[in-house]
């Protein structure tokens, strides 16, 4: 069977980038989109170039531009879009009901994986506030989808590892700790953890995959459902030295919103759910989803005492 073509939206973002890459590591044909508000980021700009040199193609497209976003999707079989989570906050919410649209009109796509890649947010609905707006508009998104019968995969990614394992799920930091530690609560709820080059490679073999049609991916590899304290505790091993530790409970941890703004209040709020009411790992997937590695037995996934030697 033939591999699909992809157009990836958002390539050269912390997701998207690694999207990019694992499809030309599949062998898929490679589109990306280059909108022209690039203006002068000669980052991103280097990143695209760097794809380009790697096989991807580059397609010109504007979310101000209807017709270019139609024209765009029009090349390709699948579209993934891995807009940051910024993108799912105030009027940001129109670029992706605007790719919706345009996948809507060109007729042709036989998948969408929508910017996801996070907490499943139909499993959100009594989120606190204000860090509920970004499921509602997720779920907007893919009200959108539905309305429009386009076909889909959703990506539940849960905690990617470079946010979340290399700090020991500390705030504020992206590196571990020297001395002392915080621990949510008592630091023993499961929380699913991932290697962001994982979280691509379980991505791309979804496209072509009949399984995976209007479902949603979970990504909660067994070794990987690992707790803060594990977590911590593998650091320890891995340097022979041990943290000195201390535990903030729900109410002081929440309280730590107050003066924030408001994207520190969604932040911890996010980290509430993760850390205290375990919201990653506390449901089974049922008959609308299905787990990564169980689907996909093949990959040989990183596990966290491994991605924790990075920082040594």
């Amino acid at each position: 069977m033939a591999k699909s073509k992809v157009l990836v939206v958002g390539g050269t973002g912390y997701i998207g980038s690694r999207i990019v890459k694992a499809s030309l590591a599949q062998g898929h044909e490679t589109y990306v989109l280059q909108r022209p508000e690039i203006g002068l980021d000669m980052d991103k700009l280097q990143i695209l170039l760097s794809f380009k040199k790697h096989g991807a193609h580059l397609i010109e497209g504007s979310f101000s531009d209807h017709r270019s976003l139609v024209d765009a999707v029009k090349k390709v079989d699948v579209v993934i879009c891995t807009m940051s989570g910024v993108h799912f906050r105030s009027h940001n919410i129109l670029l992706q009901l605007k790719l919706v649209d345009a996948i809507k009109e060109a007729g042709n796509v036989k998948r969408f994986l929508p910017s996801e890649f996070g907490i499943d947010p139909s499993r959100m609905r009594d989120a606190l506030e204000p860090g509920n707006v970004t499921f509602v508009e997720k779920m907007r998104v893919r009200k959108a989808i539905e309305e429009a019968k386009i076909p889909f995969t959703y990506v539940s990614a849960n905690c990617f590892a470079g946010y979340f394992v290399g700090n020991l799920s500390q705030l504020g930091t992206l590196i571990p700790p020297k001395d002392k530690v915080y621990l949510y609560g008592d630091g023993n709820v499961k929380v699913a953890f991932l290697d962001e080059d994982d979280i691509a490679t379980y991505t791309i073999k979804t496209i072509d995959d009949p399984r995976m049609l209007n479902k949603t991916l979970y990504l909660r590899p067994p070794e990987n459902i690992l707790t803060q304290r594990q977590i911590v505790e593998k650091w320890e091993k891995l340097t022979n030295k041990e943290l000195q530790k201390f535990t903030i409970s729900a109410q002081d941890f929440l309280a730590s919103m107050k003066g924030m703004d408001f994207a520190g209040q969604v932040g911890v709020g996010h980290f509430y759910h993760v850390f205290y009411d375990g919201c990653l790992t506390n449901f089974e997937i049922g008959k609308d989803g299905e787990e990564a590695s169980e689907l996909y037995p093949e990959v040989q996934y990183t596990r966290m005492d491994t991605y924790l030697k990075l920082y040594q």
